[in-house]
């Protein structure tokens, strides 16, 4: 087991009990730690120019009759330099690498990492106790690398911004960058993530990887922690993963552009998805959201099909920071825009209530899509041009968002501040005190809690509960891309990464969906109790 890093030397000495770790401020909670026990087992450094001193606590144990490793290594298996196209990685286990801090505006290695190249396999592999990041799909050091800390001239967010454009001036595109497959692996014990990534990550597929236990020591806070953590993901597929134990499961930043989250299992983190500061489109379907906070919600234009959500959406617009969006496909620039919220797609899942909440737009269900979350900015412009009526939820049709655009009067990009984007909403099945959005047609509703439970047993993962027979009547449609619009910044289809449409006809399990589908991630099921094998390595 790795030790617990100390700020001093004095809390080495102490060596007492951490029971919470620190958590993003907007969370407004602390984070239980997982292994209290093992907390007590610390280490502190002194780092001169000619010698560097390590001491730590093994409290009853002797380091000169134990095993004690002291990594430095930054890597297991990284190139030294980019471009080395096509190299499979099958088989192997690797741990204890001292990788560093991994965020989008520097070079982020990890434990093993195509460095910016094309192409690898990286397969049937354990991965684990990585100080920072397992496998890094991430970007190399000439587009920036910790420009903000080193110079504290701009934002990070600015650095950012110029190391998009630098990488698409110096070649970043699916012919040369990207295109992985990340596959059937176990990742698990690291303090950052199991997968990171800033634009390296395009066009590949992450699929059937056990992620567990990241960055639940809580030896260090930063903005770039979860179990799978992408920047400008264009067209990653990330399908059909288990991701449990981690202070966030996954975390899409930035461009999340025609990625598609599907027939993932997540429970037990602390929270389960976080979707920041994209446009769409983007899919998020056939998933078990198991964990009592299930999203962060900071963008626009995504679609939420056929998932079990157990727990609260929080939703919140981004104002101050305009983001890029692109071509189809493509790492082509076509422009950038700031987050107003909405233009979500919300169809035939199943809401559950009855959890803990920790900020006012925690919401169960979809009636947070009715609360007018518009920044107090653009509430104050609305005040002057004296068209407060606007300062309201989300739109429920196209056609309504039209005319309350018409109704805020002439102007150009302050009107569309001032207006809240529409919510396309329907076919949902909402337990134990959900709710609903106003302009939802069809639903159904059930008092009881369905009592989701995830077991394991010798390797094989179970999804338990109740479905109430209300879900049964549901009134619902097979939900496929011409349903779904096009995201209103962006303007493109919620199709497949090869441009064919999508139709959602398959559950988590395989099964064919009928006419009328049941709404959540499982079409085989009765009324009463229900077990349902939904993962297995």
């Amino acid at each position: 087991k790795s030790f617990y890093e100390a700020h001093s030397l004095e809390e080495v000495r102490k060596a007492e009990k951490r029971l919470t770790g620190y958590n993003p401020p907007w969370t407004k909670h602390e984070e239980a730690i997982l292994e209290v026990e093992q907390t007590v087992y610390q280490w502190f450094a002194e780092v001169g120019r000619e010698e560097t001193k390590i001491y730590a606590n093994f409290h009853g144990f002797d380091p000169n009759k134990e095993l004690v490793e002291i990594s430095v290594r930054q890597s297991c298996f990284y190139p030294d330099r980019t471009g080395l196209d096509y190299i499979t990685v099958q088989g192997f286990e690797m741990c204890q690498a001292a990788s560093p801090w991994a965020p989008p505006t520097a070079d982020q290695p990890g434990m093993i990492g195509p460095h910016w190249a094309k192409g690898w396999i990286i397969e049937d592999c354990i991965f684990h106790d990585a100080k920072c990041s397992a496998v890094s799909l991430g970007k190399e050091i000439s587009t920036g690398d910790n420009d903000c800390t080193k110079f504290r001239e701009k934002p990070g967010y600015q650095y950012q911004m110029e190391a998009v454009f630098r990488a698409k001036k110096d070649g970043w595109s699916k012919e040369k960058i990207g295109s992985h497959i990340i596959r059937n692996n176990t990742i698990y014990d690291c303090g950052q993530n199991g997968i990171v990534g800033h634009m390296g990550c395009i066009f590949s597929k992450i699929e059937h990887n056990h992620i567990y236990n990241i960055a639940v020591k809580h030896e260090y806070f930063g903005y770039e922690i979860a179990g799978i953590k992408l920047h400008a993901g264009i067209d990653v597929q990330v399908i059909g993963n288990n991701i449990h134990n981690c202070t966030l499961g996954s975390w899409f930043d930035w461009q999340t552009q025609g990625v598609r989250i599907s027939g993932n299992l997540y429970y037990a983190n602390d929270r389960d998805l976080m979707v920041e500061v994209s446009h769409g489109p983007y899919i998020v379907d056939n998933n078990i959201f198991a964990s009592p906070y299930n999203f962060d919600n900071i963008s626009q234009g995504g679609a939420y099909i056929h998932n079990f959500c157990a727990g609260t959406m929080r939703r919140e617009q981004v104002v101050d920071r305009s983001t890029p969006y692109h071509l189809p496909h493509s790492t082509d620039l076509l422009g950038t825009a700031l987050v107003f919220s909405g233009d979500d797609r919300l169809y035939q899942n199943i809401f559950v209530g009855g959890q803990e909440t920790f900020t006012p737009q925690s919401k169960s269900g979809t009636d947070g899509y009715d609360e007018c979350i518009m920044h107090p900015m653009c509430k104050e412009m609305n005040k002057w041009f004296k068209t407060e009526q606007l300062n309201t939820g989300c739109a429920r049709s196209w056609q309504e968002y039209k005319e309350r655009i018409k109704e805020a009067g002439d102007g150009d990009h302050d009107v569309f501040m001032r207006v809240m984007q529409a919510a396309y909403v329907n076919g949902n099945h909402y337990c134990f005190g959900a709710k609903a959005f106003s302009g939802e047609k069809d639903n159904t509703f059930s008092k009881e809690n369905p009592m989701l439970e995830i077991r394991e047993e010798k390797g094989k993962f179970y999804a338990e509960f109740t479905a109430d027979q209300s879900l049964f009547k549901t009134k619902t449609e097979p939900i496929e891309t011409k349903m779904l619009g096009r995201p209103r910044i962006c303007n493109f289809r919620f199709e497949a990464p090869d441009g064919s449409e999508i139709v959602f006809n398959r559950d988590i399990c395989g099964n064919e969906r009928s006419k009328s589908p049941i709404p959540g991630p499982f079409e085989k099921i009765e009324a009463g109790k229900n077990k349902v094998l939904v993962w297995e390595k």
